[in-house]
């Protein structure tokens, strides 16, 4: 088993990940921090890790959130342009 410290050299970078992936190395740097499974040294380099990690979760839920805005926008534009066509004159 590779320790958390080698398996670092090889992770990929936050910006090639998935959000679920991100969250989930999020979520263990998070846990062997507090569990005290690092050193201090150890500890600085998985929080800037983290904080990386943590921004590329932010940017996918950024894109999503606006993703959603412009489909609501649209699916009311096409709504209020339904009930203009139905209504009586």
């Amino acid at each position: 088993m590779m320790s958390p410290k080698n398996a670092a050299d090889t992770r990929p970078g936050p910006q090639k990940m998935s959000y679920e992936q991100a969250i989930e190395e999020l979520e263990s740097i998070i846990e062997r921090i507090e569990q005290g499974q690092v050193g201090l040294q150890e500890s600085l380099t998985e929080y800037r890790r983290g904080a990386a990690l943590l921004k590329r979760c932010r940017g996918i839920l950024d894109v999503a959130e606006q993703q959603v805005q412009r489909m609501t926008a649209q699916d009311a534009a096409g709504d209020s342009s339904d009930a203009q066509q139905t209504q009586p004159k």
